[in-house]
């Protein structure tokens, strides 16, 4: 009788989210390892993103012809692949980096961060927690700069892909 085998690991950001928390906590906060704690949990989405770009460009007619004529794999790989993998990389780059910040000022407010003594914004709203009451505006400011900073990021993610994506360019 087969075994029942074991549903795949959650992809969603509730999912992402847990394993940097889970991999935080087990870090014990040290500040060299956060950066891979927050960003372990991104390596597969941008996997899969670059799995899907490569398979698609492989079946493209250029790419095609490249290798009818005689290129090599390698030459196909550097003059071919690689130039069309990398706007769409450049792009999801800077979606994770805005999810880093986020995720990152969430951790720093629940205390599983940064250590207190590291400026960062959920550091900071942390630390107003107490003074809400008097001093609104210690947490509503750090709050506002960090959504602004990640929108701007974001932004620049989506105008990085309308200007790097050449169907979007022959669409206008």
């Amino acid at each position: 009788m087969p075994q029942p085998q074991a549903a795949p690991p959650n992809s969603t950001a509730e999912g992402g989210c847990a394993t940097r928390a889970s991999v935080t906590s087990i870090s014990s906060s040290c500040t060299s390892e956060f950066p891979f704690a927050i960003t372990v949990a991104d390596v597969p989405r941008v996997t899969r993103l670059v799995r899907g770009v490569v398979l698609t460009l492989r079946e493209l007619p250029f790419v095609e012809a490249a290798h009818a004529s005689g290129t090599g794999f390698f030459r196909i790989l550097w003059r071919h692949i690689l130039p069309n993998t990398l706007p769409p990389l450049l792009v999801q780059g800077t979606f994770v980096a805005a999810s880093a910040m986020i995720v990152e000022a969430i951790l720093s407010f629940l205390g599983a961060g940064t250590p207190p003594n590291i400026p960062s914004w959920g550091n900071i709203m942390a630390e107003g927690r107490s003074l809400f009451q008097v001093a609104y505006y210690i947490v509503l400011f750090p709050g506002l700069f960090l959504s602004v900073t990640v929108l701007a990021i974001n932004l620049l993610g989506d105008g990085l892909r309308d200007a790097l994506d050449p169907r979007l360019a022959r669409r206008m």
